[in-house]
């Protein structure tokens, strides 16, 4: 690609910090003078970001008086809302999708990119689940657009081997893994290990807060919940004495945290797990489900250990079981496999990627 070549960046939404919105700043140091692109931005969330002083280009989803709370309900409105962005102007389309950006539109010849987080989860992954007709008829409608938008994507890229299959399976398409940035260097282990778990996360339902809570009330071994989100208030009605939701904390008392904690844990199937890895960067060994992204980045009985069932018996026997086995984990060991995810890494094969256009 020319060096003075113009690029987009589209994303679907940006209401708060986590792992998707640490890929686009890593991709920004990649390709600073980009262009951002989204339907809906929180500002006030991102003023200590890296993008505190860009200028987001926004649609006019952003201007609904709960947009910035309530977006999910958008959705519907979403798929018309993205293909109205204006890209006429660029050479170079990079969109970061995890619901609607495949769907920008490119003009005058433009490639098109993507890094999917991950197709839809409503639609594609949990739309099994769902006994509400009116909502399985509407994400049959949004399964049609989504692949038709994927069509015109020229290439995939994606975070892990667990969503290239869900790719291949949702479109048709093979999508090259670039493992996301891991910033390994913020971390530091502790000298000394205190006694509780700790998990780091949005707090909405598909991360399975509440498996976590139930199994900690049960097992009465104190257990820190970092993070906000819709689920904060029945989780803190859930939670006994010895579980303290924290909250949004900064990144340095993240890494704290996690430097001090004993493990840390994860009741969810992850489509990569940046908070899995920052946790080994820190030398904290993991108790993960056994699914998904913690496969790839977790090694069983050296930097931590799975459970099989997304089940309160089978989540406490694994915390059980570490606690015969912790003292054979070796600090380095664990430090030395995050080392493996670091943003530089990141940035190479991010502009390899872009770059093949």
């Amino acid at each position: 690609m020319k060096s003075d070549a113009r690029i987009a960046f589209v994303l679907d939404t940006l209401p708060s910090i986590g792992g998707g919105e640490k890929v686009l700043f890593a991709a920004l140091e990649a390709y600073p003078h980009a262009d951002i692109f989204t339907l809906i931005y929180n500002k006030k969330i991102f003023v200590h970001s890296p993008i505190a002083k860009r200028i987001v280009n926004t649609s006019w989803l952003d201007a609904l008086p709960f947009a910035h709370t309530h977006h999910r309900f958008l959705l519907p409105l979403m798929p018309a809302a993205i293909e109205r962005i204006k890209l006429h102007d660029y050479d170079a389309i990079v969109s970061f999708n995890y619901a609607v950006a495949n769907g920008a539109k490119n003009h005058n010849g433009a490639r098109h990119v993507s890094y999917t987080h991950t197709p839809m989860r409503y639609a594609w992954t949990d739309a099994r689940l769902t006994t509400n007709p009116l909502f399985g008829w509407m994400m049959r409608l949004f399964r049609a657009w989504d692949k038709r938008a994927a069509s015109r994507v020229h290439a995939f890229a994606t975070n892990s081997e667990t969503v290239s299959r869900r790719i291949r399976r949702a479109y048709g398409r093979d999508a090259r893994v670039i493992h996301p940035p891991v910033e390994t260097d913020r971390f530091r282990p502790s000298a000394i290990r205190e006694d509780y778990f700790i998990t780091v996360t949005r707090l909405v339902p598909h991360k399975k807060i509440d498996l976590l809570v139930q199994a900690f009330n049960q097992l009465r071994l104190p257990l820190v919940v970092v993070g906000g989100g819709p689920e904060l208030p029945r989780l803190k009605k859930m939670a006994n004495s010895n579980i303290k939701l924290l909250g949004f904390q900064s990144d340095e008392a993240v890494a704290e945290l996690l430097g001090k904690a004993r493990a840390f844990v994860c009741a969810a199937e992850e489509d990569f797990g940046i908070a899995i890895v920052e946790a080994q960067s820190a030398g904290c060994p993991v108790i993960a489900y056994g699914a998904g992204g913690a496969r790839e980045t977790v090694i069983e009985n050296e930097t931590g250990t799975f459970f099989e069932k997304q089940s309160m018996e089978s989540l406490s026997e694994a915390v059980q079981r570490f606690q015969k086995i912790s003292s054979s984990f070796s600090t380095d060991r664990i430090v030395q496999n995050a080392q493996r995810f670091n943003k530089l890494r990141f940035i190479r094969e991010f502009k390899e990627f872009v770059g093949s256009l």
